[in-house]
């Protein structure tokens, strides 16, 4: 299985290419087939020169200026376009996303499940230094956010996740253009059916550059989101799930993937089919 890794960035000349080089790094000693597409949101400092030689350097690095206008969601979707794998992965270019933990995804993508949701608030899980009050508000959204869906996630608004491709192409159209992207992908692949593991993650506040999520996009946008997902579960009848999708499958727990020591490390994720 090819996994594509879709870095957006927007004035991350800082950190863009270490990010990069984890990446490729981790995945190529694991033997992981991938590909690093880096989505430029119209930087204005270094980000496209450094990404152009890293390209240079690495065969499995390629660079794409958005053809969209500036916005997170939009850049994303400018790569969900346009990547190569049979999965592909969205991982932050600040590095607070742990390469080793795309490791994990992969293993998961190959046993079958559609999607895998990393949680940084769960058992096994190590977050460093994340801004107080960003964190407050996180938990509040988020708890209301599984309260409404049920669906047993805890961080719904992360977007370091993995899919495979079918469900990118089942969750299409995506309308968001902002950071309220996190929160359309994982509750349409959930609403329309797809299987999914609930695994810890590490994270690490970035620490150069700024970040680009403002409080605001807490706000409206995320409402919209959130709207637009629950109106598609409660009034649509199932016309948008995945074909073959069995009601009666029900949900159980992801299964126990093998540590670096060789020891089973339960995920403690739910899983839905």
């Amino acid at each position: 299985m090819r996994l594509s890794v879709v870095i957006p960035a927007r004035d991350e000349a800082g950190t863009i290419g270490a990010t990069v080089r984890g990446v490729v790094a981790t995945l190529e000693s694991a033997g992981i087939d991938n590909e690093v597409l880096v989505v430029d949101d119209h930087s204005r400092d270094g980000t496209a020169e450094i990404v152009a030689t890293l390209g240079a350097e690495l065969h499995n690095v390629r660079y794409l200026l958005s053809p969209y206008s500036a916005g997170f969601g939009l850049t994303v979707r400018a790569g969900l376009e346009r990547f190569d794998g049979d999965a592909v992965a969205i991982l932050m270019a600040d590095g607070s996303d742990d390469p080793n933990d795309l490791v994990r995804y992969h293993r998961i993508l190959l046993q079958g499940y559609d999607c895998v949701f990393g949680s940084r608030f769960m058992t096994g899980s190590a977050v460093h230094d994340y801004p107080k009050v960003k964190l407050v508000i996180n938990r509040v959204v988020n708890l209301g956010i599984r309260m409404l869906f049920r669906h047993g996630y805890n961080d719904t608004t992360n977007a370091f996740k993995a899919y495979r491709r079918d469900v990118i192409e089942n969750i299409k159209p995506l309308v968001s253009n902002h950071f309220n992207l996190t929160v359309e992908m994982p509750l349409k692949a959930v609403i329309r059916g797809h299987s999914y593991a609930i695994v810890p993650i590490s994270w690490t506040n970035r620490t150069l550059g700024e970040s680009k999520l403002g409080l605001k996009e807490m706000g409206s946008r995320y409402l919209f989101s959130l709207l637009y997902a629950f109106l598609e579960a409660h009034l649509t009848r199932g016309d948008y799930r995945r074909p073959g999708f069995d009601p009666a499958a029900g949900r159980g727990r992801a299964p126990a993937l093998p540590t670096e020591d060789g020891d089973d490390h339960h995920s403690s994720g739910l899983v839905s089919r």
